[in-house]
């Protein structure tokens, strides 16, 4: 099985990314499946255009892209991608799109081919804060996670692929009181975990647990 895991280089005035670290930090085999990295842009279609490049010359079974949530306190898994961008901040060359399509031709909404329950379940027993989310937001992570998703139907119908949030990192809240972080050895453990469970259940479907939220 072979896994391609993607982290966005750093953005918002930040002079690190947790992803682009947590993907330098992964081992290159884990549940026995073949991971390849590779660095996104934080750009609207840009990291698309990257994303697909890499699939097509890798052709992975599973998709895994994860980016910053500042503010989060867990590992979260997202449920859900929208056919949306409207961007807080400008991306890293300048552009924030407003209420604009990603795809013309794509659904309102795409849901996660992967066993975000499964991977939270495992996250939980190595010890790890988790939870599934249902909102990837609007920026660029929603738009990465719609255009994986987007692909593999399109193009890649054998690929699963999905999204996953992490925390910031400790040295990116010392100018920030009472906001969270995780390490860097922590969260790398939990997304080991969260890689796992996708071997575990790629010919199976997820598990039926709670993972929902009241708002």
């Amino acid at each position: 099985m072979k896994i391609l895991v993607t982290g966005f280089d750093p953005f918002g005035g930040e002079a690190i990314n947790p992803a682009l670290e947590t993907i330098k930090s992964l081992p290159r085999t884990i549940a026995g499946a073949e991971i390849m990295i590779v660095e996104v842009p934080t750009v609207f279609d840009k990291a698309a255009r990257v994303l697909e490049e890499k699939m097509t010359e890798y052709q992975p079974d599973a998709v895994l892209c994860i980016g910053q949530a500042g503010g989060r306190v867990d590992l979260t898994p997202e449920r859900v991608a929208i056919n949306q961008d409207d961007a807080r901040i400008p991306d890293n060359e300048g552009q924030q799109p407003i209420d604009k399509t990603i795809r013309s031709d794509g659904p309102a909404a795409y849901f996660s081919t992967l066993p975000i329950k499964a991977m939270v379940e495992a996250i939980r027993s190595a010890g790890i804060p988790a939870s599934v989310s249902n909102t990837a937001g609007t920026f660029v992570c929603n738009h990465l996670m719609y255009q994986a998703l987007y692909l593999a139907e399109k193009s890649f119908p054998n690929t699963k692929a999905g999204f996953l949030h992490i925390p910031y990192l400790p040295e990116q809240v010392l100018d920030k009181p009472g906001v969270p972080s995780m390490s860097l050895e922590v969260i790398v453990k939990g997304i080991e975990a969260a890689i796992s469970a996708i071997v575990a259940y790629a010919d199976k479907e997820d598990i039926k647990t709670v993972g929902g939220a009241t708002h």
